[in-house]
C-alpha cells in the first residue's frame, strides 16, 4: 500500500537532518552512539481509534482499535525524538505480543534484533507545529518519518518526529 499523505523525499529538510531521516537501521543504536545516557519515557501507551491514513497502511477498518505506544526518547536528558507506534489490537495476541513486554524499552530493542520483521520504505513528512504527532514537544514545524514494519503478515506503523535536539547529536 502506498503512503500517499507522506513523501518519499525530503526536499527542503536542512542538510544535517538528512543523515538521520535517511538512515534504515535502528534509530535507538544510532542515538546511542552519540549521547552518555540514552532512555525512552512512556507518555502513553493503550488501545485507541487511530486515523484513516494509518488505518490504511495497517489494513484495518477505520473504526477497529489499535494499539498506541507513544514515547520519547532522550539523549542525556533531551527528548530528541518523539516515537509514535501503531498496531491493530488482534496482532497483540499474536506476531507483536511483545509490545505490551516493553516498559521503557525501546521499540527498536525488539524490531532490530528480529530476524523476521522486515521493514519497508520510509516515508517523510514536514508537520505543522500544531499537528498532534508533535506532542506540543516542539514549537516550530519539524521533519517525521514513517515506515510499516511486518512480522508474519503483521504491520505494525512507526512514526518518528525529530526533535530540535537531535542537530545537538551530529548527523554522521
Amino acid at each position: 500500500m502506498t503512503d500517499r499523505y507522506w513523501n518519499r523525499h525530503t526536499l527542503g529538510c536542512p542538510p544535517q537532518l538528512h543523515p538521520w531521516l535517511h538512515d534504515h537501521g535502528s534509530l535507538t543504536r544510532r542515538i546511542q552512539q552519540r549521547c552518555q545516557k540514552f532512555s525512552v519515557q512512556v507518555l502513553s501507551q493503550g488501545l485507541q481509534r487511530i486515523p484513516y491514513d494509518e488505518a490504511a497502511l495497517l489494513r484495518i477498518a477505520p473504526r477497529e482499535l489499535a494499539h498506541v505506544r507513544e514515547v520519547l526518547l532522550l539523549a542525556d536528558g533531551n527528548p530528541v525524538v518523539f516515537a509514535h507506534s501503531v498496531v491493530a489490537a488482534k496482532h497483540l495476541r499474536g506476531a507483536w505480543a511483545d509490545l505490551g513486554k516493553l516498559g521503557n524499552r525501546s521499540l527498536g530493542s525488539m524490531l532490530f534484533t528480529h530476524p523476521l520483521v522486515k521493514r519497508n520504505a520510509l516515508h517523510f513528512k514536514l508537520l505543522s507545529a500544531s499537528n498532534p504527532l508533535q506532542c506540543n514537544q516542539s514549537t516550530t514545524p519539524a521533519w517525521a518519518r514513517r515506515s510499516v514494519f511486518t512480522l508474519q503478515n503483521a504491520p505494525l506503523l512507526v512514526t518518528e518526529v525529530f526533535l530540535p535536539d537531535i542537530l545537538e547529536l551530529g548527523g554522521t
